[in-house]
């Protein structure tokens, strides 16, 4: 492990991140819309987005530092069960090719701009609408933390700073800068802005990892190699548990957690507020249909990626906190110039994400609270601009969740927004097909999920902390599978329970604002809102 800061690697890391800052201020006239003051084109870049610019936001939005840093750190904790990553990323795509077009094809129809306007407007229930609200802005949170771990791992790995000894200002300044240039340009340019950065995010990650996985087994001696040293570190007895470390392959009596690790996660990860913002940019449902097509490019990606897991351990690299182990993993093995190159495609993956989710999380709070609850009048601009603040605000409350939760297992911040977002599928994804369920089924099983879910989350102690934590590779799973599951099996039986009592004693229904042929409406149907016009020439966009 190389001491001290990491010059060549700071400088080359600086060049990108302030590369990728400018072009996040410059996004804001790109494409721009006359009337950029509405959330139209502030939160959904005027519905403009085509194939290609939708792969990019979309692979932008979903490959994060997640893919980067906690998955391959998962692999490396633990072994085999790292990997659940990967097959939910290929069953996610069957799943949303069902229902995301639906989604785009109403929202578009009726102006939506979040998944929570779409269940007012289906079950005419703004407070049903408010609790999915309120559990897409709490889910997206510990996920954009995930992000700002992952930025803050590759500045510790380059020695920035302070040490371990520093005291936690030092020690979180640049991650406060970093937030900061994040929070500014999010602010002036909204989704334009992630949705440029994206195309460098993805060319640098692709790069990356393309010479790592030649690169580095060529180093170690090859994958048999690697494999072989991997398996004996696994098979070393843990001393806090008595029992082996990890294996390479997934263990007989954890594939039922693995399968409903991985089956959870699928039907979680399109639900976050994030996919469907991105979603709802694209111009047209067969560009949501292509890129269900070709985003499994990504799933290659992200197993190549976890196989760093792996390489680390082959590498002897010690780390305390294993975040820090692909980082470190990198500083070992390359030059420090391609070291900062890898550094920066870290960082920059955790930057698009977050700008995106807390954009997301900012329409929500906007659409769904503020517009129904506090000011029913307000205008488009209104919108927009509250919109603005209440994205800065949604960044603070994720840096409160890198200041005060356990960051040795970053993976949790993930799983803890999986659990809670998973309850959304009857009223979101069920309403897509149909209006059966009563509304107030659909909020109390919302509500058995929730709650099961998050105390069984709570109640989850790991050797670092009380509370939402576990020493075990993927936190949250019990003997019986993964809790996100169980919650929502629990939210499903309570929703049908109590839809057929409400049915029995004639509880008033809500209006249901939509008809079938909107479920199928395509851009240039009439009726259906398509992007915004552009700025005409030689006039200042907004104006």
């Amino acid at each position: 492990m190389k001491n001290g800061v990491n010059g060549v690697a700071l400088a080359v890391f600086i060049f990108f991140f302030l590369a990728v800052t400018v072009m996040g201020f410059v996004a804001s006239r790109w494409r721009r819309a006359e009337n950029a003051d509405s959330l139209d084109e502030w939160g959904l870049g005027g519905r403009s987005f085509g194939t290609w610019v939708t792969w990019f936001l979309l692979g932008g939005d979903l490959y994060t530092a997640y893919t980067f840093v906690a998955v391959p750190a998962a692999v490396y904790a633990g072994g085999a069960a790292g990997f659940f990553a990967v097959p939910y990323t290929i069953l996610c795509y069957p799943l949303v090719f069902t229902f995301l077009p639906r989604l785009w094809s109403v929202a578009h129809k009726h102006g939506y701009v979040t998944s929570s306007d779409f269940v007012r407007g289906r079950f005419g229930s703004k407070g049903l609408s408010l609790a999915l609200a309120l559990t897409g802005i709490l889910a997206t949170m510990p996920y954009i933390a995930l992000q700002l771990v992952g930025i803050q791992a590759v500045l510790d790995v380059m020695g920035v700073g302070g040490g371990a000894n520093a005291n936690w200002f030092v020690k979180d300044l640049p991650l406060l800068i970093a937030f900061g240039v994040l929070a500014a340009y999010t602010y002036s340019s909204g989704l334009r802005a992630p949705a440029l950065i994206a195309f460098v995010k993805d060319a640098l990650i692709y790069i990356v990892i393309i010479v790592a996985i030649i690169y580095i087994p060529v180093k170690l001696g090859g994958f048999e190699h690697i494999f072989a040293k991997a398996g004996h570190a696994f098979a070393a007895e843990n001393p806090a548990t008595g029992k082996p470390r990890g294996s390479l392959v997934t263990a007989p009596q954890a594939q039922w957690a693995y399968a409903t690790l991985a089956l959870g996660s699928a039907m979680a990860l399109f639900l976050y507020p994030h996919s469907v913002t991105a979603v709802l940019s694209s111009r047209s449902r067969n560009v949501i249909r292509r890129n269900t097509t070709i985003l499994p490019l990504y799933s290659l990606m992200l197993g190549l990626l976890a196989m760093l897991g792996f390489m680390a351990i082959a590498a002897d690299v010690k780390v305390k906190n294993g975040q820090l182990a692909i980082p470190q993993l990198f500083a070992d093995v390359f030059p420090d110039w391609f070291t900062g190159v890898a550094f920066a495609a870290i960082g920059i993956g955790a930057l698009v994400p977050a700008a995106i989710m807390s954009i997301a999380a900012a329409n929500l709070f906007t659409r769904n609270i503020y517009k129904d609850f506090l000011r029913p009048d307000a205008s488009p601009a209104q919108e927009a601009k509250v919109s603005k603040i209440a994205s800065l605000l949604v960044k603070v409350g994720a840096l409160a969740f890198v200041l005060t939760m356990d960051k040795t297992v970053a993976i949790n911040f993930q799983l803890l927004g999986g659990i809670w977002i998973l309850q959304t599928v009857p009223a979101l994804v069920g309403g897509l097909f149909t209006r059966w369920c009563h509304r107030w089924a659909l909020l109390a099983g919302w509500a058995a999920g929730m709650t099961y879910g998050t105390w069984r989350a709570y109640d989850t102690p790991s050797a670092t902390q009380d509370h939402f934590g576990n020493t075990n590779l993927i936190p949250f799973i019990g003997e019986k599978g993964y809790i996100g599951l169980t919650a929502f099996a629990l939210n499903v039986l309570v929703v049908i329970v109590a839809t057929f009592v409400l049915r029995a004693v004639k509880a008033p229904d809500g209006v249901d604002q939509t008809k079938p042929s909107d479920y199928t409406a395509d851009a240039g149907d009439p009726g259906v809102r398509t992007e915004l016009p552009p700025a005409t020439a030689g006039a200042p966009a907004g104006h």
